[in-house]
């Protein structure tokens, strides 16, 4: 615990006397509680109106999936914040004047690796908070079952907010400059798009190009938070009047969160290697 403490504190100290990241964390934080407006929100299809509130995004325990749905979007805004911390090491030298100071390396990818984790976590209880606020003001269903019964959704979006931090620390270390690293990310994702579009429409079919696509890192983590707008009444209302059979969701299967552990691990291991092998 106290050498937690002491790399975090490190890790922290550099966050401090970074303005960008500030700027960054505070842009987050602010477009998330900008959630709670969606409730005020009213969508015309044609001459019929519909208030979101009313349609039970906020009930629970649909609102677990619904809000970590929604702030999954803002991921980018931490990803920023992330790989900064990582190429400002090579910027500023302070990656070299840390292991001069008696950092190992180690311990170096072991405080990156913190501060994800409190990020995550800190992004997570801000939502769970919010949430909770939300819920208890316009769900019309409050009993203690109900209320957790999904609670897993934020489990799910902590996962998937450490996955995609380490997969960005990962490019971030390999690249060792920002642009490059968020411009090879979402090259990543539309390589795995159109992995997925070849695997299904030429090669394997649908239901196997699901199951290798659940391997890919991105996918992997994209698939801990599916979309849950088909779950509300009124989109399925909608889909039976234009003959579309909208999917039940059957929950989460637990093998995603074992997929993603595994490859933040690997990211973990290949951005130790990284740092253990060059020339600093």
């Amino acid at each position: 615990m106290k050498n937690f403490n002491r790399l975090l504190t490190i890790e922290l100290y550099k966050i401090k006397n970074h303005k960008l990241s500030r700027v960054l964390f505070f842009i987050y934080f602010l477009l998330l509680s900008a959630i709670a407006f969606m409730a005020a929100i009213q969508v015309k299809v044609g001459p019929i109106k519909i208030n979101l509130a009313e349609q039970g995004i906020f009930n629970f325990p649909y609102i677990w999936h619904f809000n970590t749905w929604i702030a999954d979007f803002l991921t980018f805004f931490l990803a920023i914040l992330v790989v900064s911390t990582v190429t400002n090491e090579f910027t500023y030298r302070t990656l070299k004047q840390n292991l001069i100071d008696g950092l190992t390396k180690k311990e170096f990818i072991l405080s990156k690796f913190y501060f994800m984790v409190v990020l995550a976590l800190a992004a997570t209880s801000f939502v769970f908070v919010l949430s909770l606020i939300l819920g208890f003001i316009y769900s019309d269903y409050t009993s203690t079952g109900i209320i957790f019964r999904d609670f897993y959704f934020l489990l799910a979006f902590f996962l998937k907010l450490l996955g995609i931090f380490s997969f960005i620390m990962f490019l971030g270390f390999l690249l060792k400059r920002s642009a490059l690293a968020i411009g090879f990310f979402f090259v990543w994702m539309i390589a795995e798009s159109i992995a997925y579009a070849l695997m299904r429409w030429q090669f394997f079919g649908k239901n196997l190009a699901n199951k290798i696509i659940a391997f890919f890192p991105y996918a992997a983590m994209r698939q801990l938070l599916p979309e849950p707008i088909t779950r509300l009444s009124a989109a399925k209302n909608i889909g039976n009047q234009l003959g579309e059979n909208m999917t039940k969701f059957n929950g989460i299967p637990f093998v995603n969160f074992v997929i993603v552990g595994v490859w933040i691990s690997i990211f973990l291991f290949l951005s130790y290697k990284i740092i253990q092998k060059r020339d600093l």
